[in-house]
């Protein structure tokens, strides 16, 4: 099985954090940076190769992770010259890539399965596949629902239930075809075109531990929590 671990962004959001760290490699607990764990996962659920695709700060990622030897993964790089989207990069070495692979963001703290993930993929059948998480967002406020001039419904201070992209996703390399190289390519892109394709993206439920360390309080919330989830995020430590 093969993976691509997406880690050419600048963590803008994650400053002062990524200011020489690239947001992979920033620091989890007192031995691991995030990178780090991600990769132990990969070898742990049968990834025997993996690729990254990397950006900013991405000499220093290379120097860390070298060719994956020490995660019996064997490693091996693109660059993004240019902001390419989430996607984008994933063109640029399409020609080398297995007919379906996972794909996943660099900077998530999970216990999801990413060998399920992907053998779920395959078997869907479908062109691309989306890990889900679901949420709830409270408003404070009474909602109204109107029609022109007209009140026709309220609900005071209501719930609503979503779910979310976690990031991870298992992808056919034929849903990539349409698309060149070099050129940006975001998920909202991908997913947009496989619906007005009527291809529509399987969805993988997930409902256990989930942290995207997108903000420095995600990151601050990952330290927190850490010790007493490294157990189950790394499998014999």
């Amino acid at each position: 099985m093969h993976a691509v671990i997406l880690a050419g962004g600048k963590g803008v959001r994650l400053r002062p954090y990524t200011t020489a760290l690239p947001k992979p490699l920033v620091p989890i607990g007192e031995q691991h940076a995030i990178l780090e764990i991600v990769m132990r996962q990969l070898s742990a659920a049968g990834f025997t190769s993996c690729t990254l695709a990397i950006g900013h700060l991405g000499h220093i990622i290379r120097a860390y992770v070298g060719d994956g030897a020490q995660w019996g993964l064997r490693v091996d790089y693109t660059t993004e010259d240019s902001p390419l989207g989430t996607m984008g990069p994933l063109l640029t070495m399409r020609d080398r890539l297995p007919g379906h692979f996972l794909a996943m963001n660099g900077d998530i703290l999970t216990d999801l399965d990413f060998g399920d993930v992907l053998r779920t993929h395959e078997k869907a059948g479908a062109p691309l596949t989306i890990a889900t998480y679901a949420r709830k967002v409270h408003i404070d406020f009474g909602v109204l629902t109107t029609d022109a001039d007209r009140v026709v419904g309220f609900a005071e201070k209501p719930s609503m239930d979503y779910r979310v992209s976690m990031g991870v996703y298992g992808v056919s390399r034929d849903a990539l075809s349409r698309y060149t190289p070099g050129l940006p390519l975001g998920f909202d892109e991908l997913v947009l075109d496989l619906l007005a394709a009527e291809t529509p993206p399987h969805a993988y439920e997930f409902d256990g531990y989930w942290l995207d360390i997108g903000r420095p309080d995600d990151y601050d919330r990952a330290n927190a929590e850490f010790d007493a989830r490294r157990g189950m995020l790394i499998k014999g430590a």
